[in-house]
């Protein structure tokens, strides 16, 4: 009957998994209207670069279309902007949506600055397609490009590019119209003079990391009075001139016929939410709409794209959930099911003392991991040089994961150091015994345990493929994503594992060692230990933001992009134990726990960061 009852849960996962990508994959494709498939393509160097084309059906040879090659940030693939491209496509537009150099499943690039000097592939996509020889239902004359951050940044660079090399040719500009979302350091002069293209610009009102603008505290992401984006008006109807001294939001300056035509949006967002919302969203339709002189019969404001995010937020969801009943179906196996041993008995009752030891230790780790997360940060910039200086390596080549590996791993040995000293200190002498740990185990237990987690990960992984190439969706919300990886990524992980394995053990010892009390209900035990996990990092969200709302200016200002990656990194802590204590659940030990998670949690963040490998 339990067999039976599993197998039930498992292929409920699958079902639901199914039909929420068979949903998003429809949406995505405007039901039919819109073809989407995934190009790889040779550009410069022996680079190459990966992305999702969207084809309106209406795009022919005889009636050709626009086109919109579209740039996701720093730490971010295409499926995280698939929004604009969803909703560009059903509106009449083929677009090119990106996975940027050293991101996804594009190559890393031999430039150190490949946003400015590459557009991250962008430059030589617009050369490919302007040349007439690439997409024969593209209008060549109406080329654009828009990006948000780092790809808004790719946007404007590219206009620059290309700005500068009409003037050479006396020609018009190959990059028609330019959106820039996010970004506005490089809406300088020396940029700005040379560009020949419409240009649009989008910024937070809240984004933090406005400090880097010109002008300080709350003025300086107010697009209003930024001398950022009264140059890009200026430079467009005035010739640089400063005659306007504030900016009309969503008021369009200058021409369509010299390509001088300017738009400013100020959303009252804060930086990494910005790609995600109605207003922001349709601020660029109407933008490219104009630009394009194109009629749409949808709204701007009909959107569909956020459907498809919660069909792939659920199928993201229902896959962390079908883990476990896909292991039990291996635990199953005769070859495993010796790995399944009794429960052992949970800690005593907590009494008043011990009450004070464990809220000391809750409040004292959480203190760690709050103040040493930042260090980490300045730590991994001088250990891991290469990947911090953005060359290519295969030494611990992922920039912004190399200082999460290190905070983890500390902050694994200090949970392990603080576990230790309470019983020896405390524990042994109130009745804690060391055999309701789940330790006990000799090395075949071990190796046949890791043996089951590989075999977990494999499946797991095995049927995300799958669903990518049935529906081309994978398992995601905004910009946390369970996504498809290249081979040499499973070097990554065995490189990045052993470091992080270090917490992933750490926190199960802990959640099943010393949270597990008799007589604690289990929501309750299972909600600390999710909390006592998470809250260090979830005050580093809250210094910085309370501060930011105080001052106008973020606590960290040099780490800020450091902070902004525990948006992802905080939802998957705080779920970690609840992980660990249903594995315990499964096998009375505390090994399986980690070893899976950290398989399938560790290739999730570094499928969702930069990374600077040889390739």
């Amino acid at each position: 009957m339990e067999q039976f009852s599993n197998l039930r849960s498992l292929f409920t996962c699958i079902f639901i998994i199914l039909i929420c990508s068979s949903i998003a994959s429809m949406i995505q494709s405007d039901f039919g209207r819109v073809e989407v498939n995934a190009v790889k393509v040779d550009t410069q160097k022996g680079q190459h670069l990966v992305f999702d084309l969207y084809r309106p059906l209406s795009a022919t040879q005889d009636s050709k279309a626009p086109f919109v090659v579209v740039v996701p940030g720093f730490q971010r693939s295409k499926e995280a902007l698939s929004n604009i491209a969803i909703e560009l496509s059903r509106r009449g537009m083929v677009i090119a949506l990106i996975d940027p150099y050293a991101q996804g499943l594009s190559s890393s690039s031999r430039s150190k600055r490949s946003a400015t000097t590459e557009g991250y592939g962008m430059f030589h996509l617009v050369e490919q397609a302007y040349s007439g020889n690439f997409l024969d239902y593209i209008d060549i004359n109406k080329i654009a490009s828009t990006g948000h951050s780092m790809g808004g940044n790719a946007a404007i660079r590219g206009a620059n590019y290309f700005g500068k090399q009409a003037i050479k040719n006396n020609e018009a500009s190959k990059l028609h119209s330019v959106f820039v979302s996010g970004y506005v350091l490089t809406l300088q002069d020396k940029v700005l003079k040379d560009i020949r293209s419409n240009v649009g610009v989008s910024y937070a009102l809240y984004d933090e990391g406005a400090f880097r603008n010109e002008l300080s505290g709350w003025d300086a992401s107010n697009m209003k009075i930024a001398p950022e984006a009264l140059r890009v008006i200026n430079w467009g109807i005035h010739n640089g001139n400063p005659d306007l001294k504030e900016v009309e939001l969503g008021n369009y300056y200058g021409s369509l016929n010299d390509s001088s035509l300017r738009v400013i949006h100020n959303e009252e967002l804060i930086h990494p939410f910005q790609p995600y919302n109605n207003i922001a969203t349709a601020n660029q339709i109407e933008y490219f709409e104009k630009v394009f002189d194109l009629n749409s019969t949808i709204s701007s404001s009909k959107q569909i794209w956020q459907w498809k995010e919660l069909m792939t937020l659920i199928s993201m969801i229902t896959a962390m959930i079908m883990l476990l009943p896909l292991s039990r179906f291996f635990l199953s196996f005769k070859l495993f099911n010796t790995l399944v041993k009794e429960i052992p008995q949970a800690q005593p009752k907590q009494n008043y003392h011990s009450k004070i030891v464990f809220w000391s230790i809750f409040f004292l780790g959480a203190f760690i991991a709050c103040f040493s997360y930042i260090p980490m940060v300045d730590a991994a910039k001088n250990i891991f040089q290469a990947a911090a200086s953005r060359e290519m390596t295969w030494f611990f080549p992922q920039r912004m994961n190399n200082s999460v590996m290190l905070w983890a791993s500390f902050n694994g040995l200090v949970g392990l150091i603080l576990f230790t000293l309470s019983y020896q200190l405390f524990g042994k002498k109130h009745g804690v015994v060391s055999s309701s740990w789940g330790l006990t185990a000799d090395f075949k237990y071990i190796l046949k345990t890791l043996i089951l987690a590989i075999l977990v990960f494999v499946t797991y992984y095995s049927f995300l493929f799958l669903i990518y190439f049935i529906f081309h969706v994978d398992y995601r919300f905004w910009f946390m994503g369970v996504r498809i990886f290249q081979p040499e990524m499973l070097l990554v992980l065995a490189m990045y594992a052993p470091l992080f394995f270090i917490f992933f053990f750490s926190n199960s010892l802990r959640v099943n060692g010393s949270m597990r009390i008799e007589g604690q209900p289990e929501w309750k035990s299972m909600l600390i230990a999710g909390i006592a996990n998470s809250l260090g990092l979830f005050l580093i969200i809250l210094i910085q933001y309370i501060t930011f709302a105080w001052t106008g200016t973020v606590f960290w200002t040099t780490n800020w992009l450091s902070v902004n990656l525990l948006f992802a990194i905080v939802p998957m802590m705080f779920v970690l134990p609840y992980f660990n204590r249903y594995f315990f659940y499964m096998t009375g030990r505390v090994y399986l726990g980690p070893m899976v998670t950290t398989l399938v949690f560790i290739m999730i963040l570094s499928t969702n960061t930069v990374v600077y490998l040889p390739i």
